[in-house]
């Protein structure tokens, strides 16, 4: 088995841990197989973008979601360690509203399935993060909507130690009340 898969506290979020073939010259692991992914997660997704960002100690992106064609999102963190949320936006969910955070580095090689209809950000919490992400639809920026990152209805604990640095997008992003939703 190529990686066990645990369902978090909002079940469709999964965390993906691979199966790491290491010795003395270092290791090797599947960070992706397309055959196993839908076995071990019962899901068949269709992957058409590959996304790279490199950002340093205290920069928190997101909550991003798009309003149309949303996407699902396959993400790990090759270099360093970031706190990594998804939220919940659909409407009919038993879940929503509701916030699932992980830590995802390159040391423990975990992987987070968030699912269309789910807002995602994370912070970097080591000196800086490469965090790479496959995702099911296409970037539609005119789609792309920010969910205030500390709305207190949503009350994610995001571990801080000082204020995070926000790109403006997510500083003036709106809270769950106004945000627009999934059905």
């Amino acid at each position: 088995m190529p990686y066990t898969v645990t369902p978090t506290k909002l079940p469709e979020v999964l965390i993906l841990e691979p199966k790491v073939f290491g010795d003395e010259r270092g290791f090797f692991f599947e960070s992706f197989n397309a055959r196993d992914f839908s076995e071990h997660t019962g899901l068949n997704v269709n992957f058409v973008q590959d996304n790279h960002s490199k950002s340093v100690k205290g920069v928190l992106r997101g909550l991003h979601y798009q309003i149309e064609h949303p996407q699902g999102k396959l993400v790990r963190v090759t270099h360093g360690e970031v706190f990594d949320v998804a939220v919940d936006l659909r409407r009919s969910s038993p879940f929503f509203g509701q916030w699932e955070g992980v830590l995802l580095s390159a040391e423990n090689r975990r992987q987070l399935w968030i699912p269309p209809g789910f807002a995602h950000g994370f912070l970097v919490t080591s000196d800086s993060a490469e965090f790479l992400y496959k995702t099911t639809d296409y970037w539609y920026p005119q789609h792309e909507r920010s969910l205030l990152w500390s709305d207190s209805r949503v009350a994610i604990k995001w571990p801080l130690l000082a204020p995070p640095t926000l790109a403006s997008k997510d500083a003036s992003a709106v809270n769950l009340a106004q945000a627009e939703l999934y059905p």
